[in-house]
């Protein structure tokens, strides 16, 4: 697989904007206040899917050879699938997703809305995933891979180049990572452009795989994903993406659930938007990480806005 060029990032535009506008990115009195920093929030939660991972979709769909659009199939615990939903029924590609038994019933409609075939199995996303790959020989379909993707991570550096654009003086960017498609897209951005801007990545305690294999000597595979921030839910890391981040990432943060739920708190109260665990992310990395970001001009990609209704009821009642 070869990594996507800045030349592949601009290429990608061309079928992202053909569905997208840029996200606004935007700073908060309240949050600065309460954070006693100087941070800007990347929107990527006022995508239609509500996630960055619309970006890719729209990349890697609008580029299926005549032979792969007889239908293709992915895993996802939501955002990834309603990305390649939304992606297919614009294409007209037939669309088959798995998804985890008892996965975010709202993420499930809609990707149901968007005319996916949706099959749940599995008690995680990694089990989901290897259930798509045995069905993608018995169907003979396009395997859509959530991470091990070139033109998915082209589409979805898009964001990258926008972040860079409106403030090229960033000192710090804060990105979440589940597969690391969005973090692969931003720190690749940030190097072809020549940036000196950190790229540090945010996962959740109980779905560690990739922190820790980032900052050991080998990969590791966790024994569970037991985080309420799906965006963040897996066990394994991914050949592609875990490569170009070995060589980009600067830094990763790991937040406890309670940490992860003050995130959701902090968007909603301070920015007026409803973020899911791993689209609050970033925000309660820059809470966590305070001193160090103290005086550096620093982005939060708030990835995600699909959180359900019994989750968020539980947050804010706790």
């Amino acid at each position: 697989m070869t990594e996507p060029t800045l030349q592949d990032i601009y290429a990608a535009r061309t079928r992202v904007y053909r569905a997208l506008k840029p996200t606004p990115l935007l700073r908060y009195p309240l949050l600065a206040q309460e954070t006693g920093l100087d941070v800007y929030v990347k929107h990527e939660n006022h995508n239609p899917t509500g996630a960055f991972k619309v970006r890719g979709g729209l990349n890697l769909i609008g580029g299926l050879s005549a032979e792969e659009r007889r239908g293709v199939i992915t895993a996802t615990t939501g955002n990834h699938g309603q990305s390649i939903a939304l992606a297919c029924a614009r294409e007209g590609v037939p669309c088959t997703i798995v998804v985890p038994q008892g996965n975010n019933p709202e993420k499930n409609a809609a990707m149901r809305a968007y005319g996916a075939e949706l099959i749940e199995f599995g008690k995680d996303f990694d089990e989901a995933r290897e259930k798509v790959e045995q069905l993608q020989r018995e169907r003979r379909l396009r395997y859509v891979h959530s991470a091990n993707e070139p033109l998915l991570i082209a589409g979805v550096a898009t964001y990258g180049l926008e972040i860079f654009e409106e403030l090229p003086d960033v000192e710090t960017i804060l990105v979440p990572i589940g597969g690391g498609s969005g973090a692969c897209g931003c720190a690749l951005v940030r190097t072809a452009l020549g940036s000196r801007a950190k790229v540090i990545g945010v996962q959740a305690a109980n779905a560690d795989a990739f922190a820790r294999s980032w900052r050991g000597r080998s990969r590791v595979v966790g024994d569970t994903a037991a985080t309420f921030a799906e965006g963040m839910a897996t066990r394994v890391t991914f050949d592609f993406t875990f490569g170009i981040l070995q060589r980009e990432l600067d830094d990763i943060v790991t937040l406890t659930e309670a940490e992860l739920a003050d995130g959701v708190r902090l968007a909603l109260r301070t920015t007026h938007n409803l973020a899911e665990g791993a689209g609050a992310a970033a925000l309660a990395a820059a809470t966590k990480l305070r001193a160090e970001l103290s005086g550096k001009k620093t982005v939060c990609v708030m990835s995600g806005g699909n959180i359900d209704r019994a989750t968020l009821t539980k947050i804010l009642t706790s």
